[in-house]
């Protein structure tokens, strides 16, 4: 069989289907930007749109005719591919960035599979979600026009995935029957509870699961993960437990929203905002995957916050290595903690509120195993990548009719 896999990121949320089918025999073609990863047995073709987006463009289209060059730029690759004589026999992409748009315009016969990760609605969502943050009616505006290479990207789709219920229901319910939930899988088998693990900080300081240690992890230090609100909670927590560590990964991009009005950094401002912080708060930025591994196997206590948005890996990831979550009651949050049983979840806005939960659970680190435990069991009974990847894999074969 030959797949075609398009996401800008390659191989993004199918790092581990596109290696799997390829080690099955299957012909595996990857399209992506420059300097991206190649999975083991894929071929991966590169794409870059022929120009920018038309400068002083109409805001609420900046993003759209960006996802039109993208998309025709993937289409002028997928003409050379199906000059070569390369049919697929399914595809499979993510719309986010527009690089599926024209694929069924090259193939029409060959079925497409899309990844609706997110849809934007106006309202229930994260639009206006923060009041510190809104932007008003315009904003209600530019999140209808922002969907609209979604909208057709699930319009051209034979069949849809969602990797969470909550992320299906964003999207127009009239395209519900179209769209399957289906996580990318989490890899329970290298991610597990170590209670031998260990975390070295700059310091030289090693810490273990014997230490007091607060944990908060994104890919970047911004508003739609709660960090300022994880900030503004720190001091009462260092207040109230002398003896914490707290480690903070992440990187001081922007991967949603925007950059803060002052310029800067989202840990610079929040840092000034809050003031000094002692020796025992460190801001590691990015580490490899490994470290993120150990640091979450030390974990007494993992804050994950966000906005009602896009559900991250890494909590899941997290409860896999049976770390005890405190988590925002947030609907893609609350779709997989329960809170007292599998974790405890606080309210995003309520800081006083937040701090003090954020101390008792360190308190309580040794007297919460069986959280620890029920959370690992959640993951392995919803999550498991070997489950996830048998789901996608039954979706392709019933999309090419190779079932």
């Amino acid at each position: 069989m030959k797949v075609l896999f398009v996401h800008q990121n390659c191989p993004g949320q199918f790092k581990h289907l596109a290696p799997a089918l390829a080690a099955e025999g299957h012909e595996v073609v990857f399209i992506g930007q420059k300097d991206k990863v190649t999975p083991p047995g894929v071929k991966r073709l590169e794409y870059t749109p022929h120009r920018k987006v038309t400068p002083k463009m109409h805001p609420y289209l900046v993003g759209t005719e960006a996802a039109v060059l993208n998309g025709q730029a993937v289409a002028r690759l997928a003409f050379q591919l199906q000059g070569q004589g390369f049919n697929p026999d399914v595809m499979i992409g993510n719309p986010g960035w527009g690089e599926t748009l024209y694929l069924k315009d090259v193939w029409p016969d060959s079925p497409l599979i899309s990844l609706s990760e997110f849809y934007y609605n106006g309202r229930g969502s994260d639009v206006n979600f923060d009041p510190e943050f809104a932007q008003g009616p315009d904003s209600l505006l530019r999140a209808r026009t922002r969907s609209a290479q979604h909208l057709l990207a699930v319009e051209a789709a034979d069949i849809a995935y969602s990797p969470t219920e909550w992320q299906k229901a964003q999207f127009p319910t009239a395209y519900h029957p179209k769209i399957r939930v289906i996580h990318d899988g989490i890899d329970v088998v290298r991610i597990q509870p170590d209670p031998a693990a260990t975390f070295t900080l700059p310091s030289g300081r090693v810490l273990t699961r014997k230490d007091e240690v607060l944990t908060y992890v994104s890919r970047n230090l911004e508003p739609y993960r709660g960090f300022h609100s994880f900030m503004r909670a720190l001091p009462g927590v260092l207040e109230a437990r002398p003896d914490a560590q707290v480690v903070v990964l992440g990187g001081d991009e922007v991967s949603y929203g925007a950059r803060p009005k002052e310029g800067g950094a989202w840990r610079e401002v929040m840092q000034a905002e809050i003031g000094p912080l002692p020796d025992r708060v460190t801001f590691l930025g990015r580490v490899p995957y490994g470290e993120f591994l150990s640091l979450l196997q030390i974990s007494s206590a993992h804050v994950y916050l966000t906005y009602p948005f896009v559900l991250s890996w890494s909590m899941l990831e997290a409860m896999a290595t049976g770390a005890f979550i405190i988590g925002s009651a947030t609907p893609p949050v609350e779709e997989v903690i329960r809170d007292g049983e599998n974790g405890w979840l606080v309210d995003f806005f309520d800081i006083p509120a937040m701090s003090a939960r954020l101390a008792e659970a360190l308190a309580q680190r040794n007297e919460v195993e069986h959280i620890r435990k029920a959370a690992r069991e959640t993951v392995l009974a919803r999550y498991a990548l070997a489950d996830c990847l048998a789901q996608q894999r039954a979706l392709i074969s019933e999309a090419s009719g190779q079932g």
